[in-house]
């Protein structure tokens, strides 16, 4: 009975409970039983970006000179890297829709350069276009060649179905390790209203996706801009961990060396969660370098993670 229980339950406080109960019925107390009991424990990985109040990125930081807490309980960090060396899988999503449609000629050549500048051999990545629907180009590969043959196909039309591009790029990376990244480029908005921008987040959350958003301004007026569009992409960056960059279309080039930079300077957190609260869904985790409380510091971090099972799926909305 007890190796059924031990298969069949993954939450360590409900086990603990019927294990309790088992050795009850049997008139035994618990700790005379010399049965000793091996819970599993997910590692909770958090990457971290540290920069100074100049924002450059700060180097050379410790295992010690960092602190996390997980819904206000200081959690023990088990693993620590300065640079990951971390497999990354990233899909690139590049809207296509119609208001885009000058630029195209321009985020290929940047997405091509982007791409040879980043990959490794323990690298994948795919490539998706979204306009009114959302369609792959090439699916998970680390043949530089393959990625710019999609690149190639980029066509698009009409709207904008960005949080479906969000919410589908975070489902195809949810089975991947290492770091997922979801690198957006477009001018901001969502114009299809399928997938609302509370459910793309919360995809993107649970399968520990963090958001690069590259904002491609048409033009630098306020006049024509989405600028509701274009903070909801800050604002899901910011909470998953990435960052946003503004880029005109002359610029997009040097937004994506920004994001390649920021992937390589990267501290990794690890640690195996403790006194949790039982039932909480939603984990909040702060990290904190305790002596650089006078430097002004920021660090970027996802503002955490879903302890139960993932959404369903949502099937694509074109192949």
């Amino acid at each position: 009975m007890l190796r059924r229980v031990r298969a069949a339950m993954s939450n360590r406080f409900l086990l603990a409970a019927l294990v309790m109960f088992f050795f009850s019925t049997l008139g035994a107390p618990a700790q005379d039983s010399g049965i000793t009991l091996h819970v599993d424990v997910k590692l909770v990985n958090v990457f971290v970006n540290v920069t100074d109040a100049n924002g450059a990125l700060v180097g050379g930081l410790t295992r010690d000179d960092f602190a996390i807490a997980e819904d206000n309980r200081p959690q023990q960090i088990a693993v620590f890297e300065r640079q990951s060396e971390l497999p990354l899988n990233l899909t690139l999503a590049i809207d296509t829709s119609a208001s885009t449609y000058k630029d195209r000629g321009l985020e290929q050549e940047a997405a091509k350069r982007f791409v040879q500048a980043l990959m490794r051999a323990q690298d994948q990545m795919s490539v998706l276009e979204f306009d009114t629907f959302v369609s792959e180009l090439t699916p998970f590969t680390n043949k530089v060649a393959q990625i710019d043959r999609g690149l190639d196909r980029m066509r698009g039309e009409g709207g904008t179905a960005l949080y479906d591009a969000i919410y589908l790029g975070s489902q195809r990376l949810a089975g991947k390790g290492g770091r997922k990244v979801l690198v957006l480029v477009s001018d901001g908005g969502d114009t299809v209203k399928s997938t609302t921008y509370a459910q793309a987040l919360e995809q993107a959350l649970r399968n520990e996706v963090m958001i690069y958003s590259i904002i491609d301004v048409p033009i630098e007026a306020s006049a024509g801009r989405d600028l509701g569009g274009e903070h909801a992409l800050i604002t899901l960056s910011e909470q998953t961990g990435g960052k946003s960059f503004y880029a005109s279309a002359g610029g997009l080039g040097k937004a994506f060396a920004q994001v390649s930079d920021d992937l390589r300077t990267q501290y990794v957190l690890g640690y195996y969660p403790h006194h949790q609260e039982p039932g909480r869904v939603f984990h909040r985790l702060n990290v904190t370098v305790p002596r650089a409380a006078n430097e002004a510091f920021n660090l970027r971090y996802r503002t955490g993670y879903y302890a139960d099972s993932p959404v369903s799926s949502k099937a694509d909305s074109r192949q």
